[in-house]
């Protein structure tokens, strides 16, 4: 369970990163009353390289930190990049936020299933993802030689498998906005 105070700190936190312009990743480590924290912010199209920008900015503030968050603004992209940067943010102690002012939907939702916290305060979309190569290629993706599939790594997040099932039902060009019973259903946020 999330504390209110942190989620005021989180809150505030999220304000202060949406006023500035942002690349689509960037960390930065700032200073809150209750201690150092670590804050990634991932915008727009999630892409080939974001990945390696993440891993820059993580190893560029080494450390201690109270909170580790990544703030989430992103309209999705590539689902190999997606789940090379959810691992990265698992594995690195991260908690995932929606701001009020900001949209998850598509391969987004793979980087928000990899909080340990998830905190939803904006919008969370579902729709299959696009592919290169048809349809075929959704259940494995072959990205730089390395296989990449999307069960294996919703079961390394603790997320049902309904989930994917409930992606691949809705067509690329549409979209499914996740109600909270829908976000706890696939535990993609915690109670309020």
């Amino acid at each position: 369970m999330i504390s209110s105070s942190f989620r005021l700190a989180v809150l505030g936190i999220a304000t202060l990163c949406s006023a500035a312009a942002f690349a689509r990743v960037e960390v930065e480590a700032v200073q809150h009353k209750s201690g150092p924290m670590l804050v990634a912010k991932v915008s727009e199209d999630i892409a080939p390289g974001d990945y390696d920008a993440l891993m820059k900015g993580v190893l560029g503030h080494p450390g201690k930190f109270a909170r580790k968050i990544v703030i989430l603004d992103s309209i999705g992209g590539s689902v190999p990049e997606a789940i090379r940067m959810g691992r990265l943010l698992r594995e690195t102690g991260f908690d995932a936020l929606v701001p009020s002012t900001g949209l998850c939907q598509g391969t987004c939702v793979y980087l928000l299933a990899a909080g340990r916290g998830k905190m939803v305060r904006g919008s969370v979309g579902l729709h299959r993802p696009y592919y290169a190569h048809g349809d075929s290629s959704r259940d494995q993706a072959l990205y730089k030689g390395v296989r990449y599939n999307s069960a294996a790594y919703f079961k390394e997040m603790n997320i049902p498998p309904s989930l994917l099932e409930d992606m691949q039902r809705i067509d690329p060009r549409q979209m499914r906005v996740l109600s909270a019973s829908d976000l706890a259903r696939y535990r993609l946020a915690a109670g309020k």
